[in-house]
């Protein structure tokens, strides 16, 4: 659905109010995960006085895991929307690189990344080169996320818990190791990766809004994206 108006603006359709949603949602979790999740990895100095007078850590570990829930909560959530919503809510969940019009498309969109070109290519939904990394850094990657951290949860809830019969069982010999040291490190890793993703995802949407002539980081408030005509 697109509309132009006599100031030679146009705009369109792209992100539907579940996608909006889940995005900022999403978005606080991975901040809420990232940072519990680095002082679960890296606990804070003890504390003085009484064990009983203190329960930061507990805190902590109670964010984490609730905003785990919401992260793979929603994760679900967008692959049920990827479904029954419209052809952008899709782009996130593939990538057609067998597509010869796609890899000019990235090609292109990575000249203009590089500086090497004054304008972008017109897209509606995600370009080539985003659409390439949200898939295989931030979908795959919030897969190994939510797998191996359903794998860690069952340490705490125990033999038989539905997380170590729905996870760990086979999560373990999936990475091929016998304790789960490997991963805590493979988790650890896979929070770093989201971390340069989301540094790298703010960058270009800012970057969009201040060189390009469409807009980006509104598109994902209001719905619409909005292409401003050559002066």
């Amino acid at each position: 659905m697109s509309e132009q108006n006599l100031t030679g603006v146009e705009k369109v359709y792209v992100y539907e109010a579940p996608v909006r949603l889940w995005h900022w949602v999403n978005m606080f979790a991975i901040i809420v995960l990232g940072v519990t999740g680095y002082f679960i990895g890296n606990p804070l100095p003890t504390m003085s006085g009484e064990a009983s007078d203190h329960y930061l850590m507990g805190w902590i570990r109670f964010l984490h895991f609730a905003a785990a829930y919401i992260f793979a909560i929603g994760f679900a959530g967008r692959i049920y929307w990827a479904i029954v919503g419209n052809h952008h809510a899709r782009e996130l969940f593939y990538v057609p690189l067998w597509r010869k019009s796609w890899w000019l498309g990235f090609i292109d969109e990575l000249k203009w990344y590089a500086f090497l070109k004054k304008e972008p290519g017109k897209h509606e939904g995600h370009n080539p080169m985003a659409q390439f990394s949200m898939f295989f850094m931030f979908v795959l990657g919030s897969l190994m996320m939510i797998i191996t951290g359903f794998a860690l949860y069952a340490e705490g809830l125990g033999a038989g818990s539905w997380a170590d019969i729905m996870f760990l069982s086979w999560v373990l010999p999936l990475f091929g190791d016998s304790n789960t040291l490997t991963l805590h490190a493979w988790h650890a890793m896979g929070m770093w990766l989201l971390v340069i993703f989301a540094i790298a995802h703010i960058y270009v949407a800012v970057r969009e809004d201040v060189m390009s002539r469409q807009s980006m980081v509104s598109t994902m408030i209001s719905g619409w994206r909005y292409f401003k005509d050559k002066r």
